[in-house]
């Protein structure tokens, strides 16, 4: 396979070296007899800058060696570039991020990187969905931000920002996620949401609420990033024992199953939140938008490189 080009995303995990990481890493690419040209991201707003490189010097496969937030910088990347580009080129991962959500969906785990190697050895490629956010900033600008995995409003978008801190620290995924949760319900509990979905308008008291075009970090378990649609789950505000409770279930993979969840499926949701609402986009915090603010998808936008056969 020619012309593949390989964003490196050090992270910094405890006990753990990136130049031993990326070592298995070029490895695991020499025993395929994969050819490539490595760059490494020094900080974590340069992803963007080297993806377009690469796609300008004409790579066919670029592969991002990071997480979630990386990838949704290559997505925004790739989605300002032209279509006849973005048709001749493959993104994949191999996961090296805090959080690899998306990759995850695809069966891809931080520890096997041989079977995410032996994926991109075999270069089977999916058209995936990209979901996208138009609003406006605080200085008055119209801006649009795409995404893979998922927006988060409210309780678990202020969770991410905990979690990019306690995910270093704890060895286990949804021990991070649970206890950052619990952190986050003695900080904020609730967040007024106004929103419509399908011609429906509503107004709750949220704990959180993700629009996932994937797993969503387990919130939305049943979205596919290939049939056009978001999976939209809203958790109304819950006493303290009903949010742990939430998070019990999440653990176990059955979060759709609190008796707070309201789950929907559309096309596009528009929201209006109050100023000072944590909302993250891919695992990115984000500023609060300003007014109200629409999320929509747009299918099989670009070739994603998936799981081996």
């Amino acid at each position: 396979m020619k012309n593949i080009g390989i964003i490196y995303c050090p992270n910094h995990k405890p006990f753990t070296s990136p130049a031993k990481r990326w070592a298995k890493i070029a490895a695991a690419l020499e025993a395929h007899g994969l050819q490539y040209d490595m760059i490494q991201s020094e900080r974590a707003d340069s992803v963007e800058r080297l993806v377009s490189m690469l796609l300008g010097n004409g790579y066919e496969t670029i592969i991002i060696a990071g997480g979630d937030s990386a990838l949704n910088d290559a997505v925004n990347c790739f989605m300002r570039t032209e279509k006849h580009v973005r048709e001749r080129t493959a993104l994949g991962v191999i996961p090296n991020g805090v959080m690899n959500d998306f990759a995850s969906f695809w069966g891809f785990t931080y520890h096997d990187i041989e079977h995410a190697v032996a994926s991109i050895a075999q270069r089977r490629v999916r058209k995936v969905d990209v979901g996208y956010m138009c609003y406006t900033n605080k200085r008055a600008e119209d801006k649009r931000r795409y995404f893979i995995n998922c927006v988060n409003v409210g309780l678990l978008a202020g969770i991410q920002k905990l979690r990019q801190e306690t995910r270093r620290r704890l060895w286990s995924r949804k021990l991070s996620f649970i206890v950052s949760g619990l952190m986050m319900t003695f900080i904020k509990k609730f967040f007024r949401v106004s929103y419509t979905i399908n011609f429906t308008h509503e107004e709750h008291r949220v704990s959180t609420l993700c629009i996932g075009s994937a797993y969503g970090y387990g919130q939305t378990p049943n979205a596919v990033p290939y049939n056009g649609m978001l999976d939209i789950t809203v958790v109304r505000h819950s006493a303290l024992s009903e949010t742990i409770g939430a998070l019990y279930l999440f653990a176990r993979g059955k979060i759709l199953n609190h008796k707070r969840i309201m789950p929907y499926r559309s096309a596009s949701i528009e929201l209006e939140v109050p100023k000072g609402t944590p909302v993250s986009i891919d695992g990115h915090p984000m500023e609060t938008p300003c007014g109200s603010f629409r999320i929509t998808v747009q299918q099989e936008e670009i070739n994603f490189i998936i799981e081996k056969r």
